[in-house]
């Protein structure tokens, strides 16, 4: 096994927007909202918690996928280019989210991205799994 160099950088970054994300919900929807739980039913408000709750729900599980990937020999060029993708998929998400309602193409390219690098980097866990 090769040590994992790459992808704490990437882990660094994704906490970095995982922390702007909070932030701009207890500024916007906490303290601005008065709120204490939940959105309010404000269209606005839900869609910064859904920015949250959806990087939430990819970003931990593809980190490891990509830590396994590097861990198991995968090029450095291969770790950034997940690594990357995820990072501007979760940026580009939350900007799409926070736009106008409809269709939008941040939240598209970001969710795309996102569901890329998940795809790549299951699959080469698994053929370093099995192979």
């Amino acid at each position: 096994m090769i040590g994992i160099t790459i992808t704490p950088i990437y882990a660094a970054l994704l906490g970095l927007i995982l922390l702007i994300l909070s932030v701009r919900i207890v500024v916007v929807v906490r303290a601005k909202g008065e709120l204490n739980f939940g959105d309010g039913g404000n269209p606005e408000f839900t869609a910064i918690l859904r920015g949250q709750g959806n990087f939430i729900e990819y970003v931990p599980l593809i980190l490891i996928l990509i830590a396994f990937a590097e861990a198991g020999g995968t090029s450095g060029t291969w770790i950034h280019a997940m690594g990357g993708g995820l990072v501007l998929g979760r940026i580009l998400h939350p900007l799409g989210l926070s736009a106008e309602s409809g269709a939008n193409p941040f939240r598209f390219v970001g969710a795309i991205l996102t569901w890329v690098v998940l795809l790549a980097a299951s699959i080469i866990v698994l053929l370093d799994s099995v192979g």
